[in-house]
């Protein structure tokens, strides 16, 4: 016991850069390249024969992953908070590499709909790897450590879209297969590497709760409840806009599965400038609660304007644009929402707090692109330039109403927040 002490008394120390902070970058950067390889793809693979999805369908197949990581995200969390971060992150990391297999090799769609389950049942990998960030960041290195997750998420959407265009030239299933051995790698590399930051002595007791009472308790909070259902506001905005864009830009540019991939990689460039770079930095002079708010309007004005943008105004300029904005909004306000949760979280409850602000999350990816697919589909079940603007004014309006929610929050509270810093 006292070497498990001492080994976490080491974990978190005052140097940010140690090595648990840069195995688990790896980690994340390594499984996020094997998941931003399946957002400019599936929505290519469903639509093509023998699946010949409808876009309702592809927004269905889209929510199916999120509605069982709502459901398991949590217990996930609270497992972690238990027994480590290791094994579920281990699990999480095999779960996924089943699932990428599941669908590489699918021949009718409800197979693809099944590796989906597969994927979004062990999905907790997030959450339990911020937690990890958590256990081992000192409350005022805890933005620039959820600020480096982003990070490792930006390099995770540079690298997988650019791969997944480039192996879509070989078949278009190719691209899950490589993401099922990139996962598989992940979780052989973590398990011998990565360190446990849990000292199991300590958290042996904690007893496992129903998970909505684990819910209710949670939200109980003000401050914690408000911080959720701005992260649910803004995800579920930017999964109907990641629904959409694929399809808007095959609608509209005649892009494919390879152009769209170096499209989803530049926000990815985008968002490693943000993120790795500037947040912390941006954390410390204006604190978190404010960059939600400008992050919010960004969104706002972006996703109102950019289905005005086609081959005839603005071109692929316009488009670069538009979409560097999505990424400078979402760059700004997840990680603070994601630092601000931690922060307000007990110590000892990592795992759970953010567990349930990633279930708050993956409900919202759950309901986004159900949206999404309904505004999309017309009578024909086909999309066209009136289902392309409703749809992005649609998560256009629900920015706005993020945005007047963060407006109090920030005014509210937020010299609580600090105050629990210093």
């Amino acid at each position: 016991m006292n070497q498990e002490i001492e080994i976490n008394s080491q974990l978190i120390d005052e140097r940010f850069l140690t090595k648990p902070i840069i195995i688990i970058f790896i980690t994340v950067f390594i499984d996020l390249i094997g998941f931003g390889m399946v957002i400019p793809i599936l929505p290519f693979f469903a639509e093509t024969a023998p699946f010949n999805a409808t876009p309702f369908e592809i927004g269905l197949l889209l929510a199916s992953y999120s509605v069982m990581q709502f459901i398991f995200s949590p217990i996930l969390g609270r497992i972690s908070d238990k027994y480590g971060r290791r094994p579920v992150l281990f699990l999480s990391l095999l779960g996924s590499a089943v699932g990428y297999l599941v669908i590489g090799f699918a021949g009718v769609l409800w197979i693809v709909f099944l590796g989906r389950i597969i994927g979004g049942i062990t999905g907790g990998n997030i959450s339990t790897a911020q937690a990890y960030i958590a256990d081992v960041t000192t409350l005022e290195n805890r933005a620039k450590g959820m600020g480096l997750f982003g990070a490792a998420f930006g390099l995770g959407f540079i690298f997988g879209p650019a791969i997944a265009g480039i192996l879509s030239k070989y078949g278009i299933h190719v691209p899950f297969l490589f993401a099922a051995v990139l996962s598989f790698a992940n979780a052989v590399a973590l398990y011998f590497f990565l360190p446990e930051t849990r000292n199991k002595e300590t958290h042996k007791n904690l007893v496992t709760k129903n998970r909505f009472a684990v819910l209710f308790e949670s939200l109980q909070d003000s401050r914690f409840t408000t911080i959720t259902i701005l992260y649910f506001l803004v995800v579920t905005a930017f999964s109907i806009m990641t629904t959409a864009f694929v399809l808007y830009t095959m609608y509209r540019f005649s892009y494919n599965a390879e152009q769209n991939g170096y499209l989803f990689a530049y926000i990815g460039f985008l968002a490693v400038i943000m993120q790795g770079a500037l947040f912390g930095k941006l954390a410390k002079k204006f604190g978190e609660s404010w960059l939600v708010v400008i992050g919010c309007l960004v969104l706002v004005g972006s996703l109102f304007v950019v289905p005005y943008v086609g081959p005839d105004s603005g071109g692929l300029v316009g488009l670069l644009v538009g979409i560097g904005f999505f990424a400078l909004g979402n760059a700004l306000s997840s990680p603070a929402l994601t630092s601000l949760a931690s922060k307000i979280a007990d110590e000892r409850e990592q795992g759970k707090a953010l567990g349930i602000m990633q279930s708050a999350a993956s409900l919202a990816r759950a309901v986004g692109p159900v949206i999404g697919g309904i505004l999309l589909n017309n009578a024909v079940n086909q999309i066209d330039d009136f289902t392309i603007y409703r749809t992005f004014w649609t998560a256009s309006a629900i920015m706005f109403a993020a945005f007047l929610v963060s407006v109090y929050f920030a005014k509210a509270v937020q010299k609580e927040v600090l105050a629990r810093v210093v």
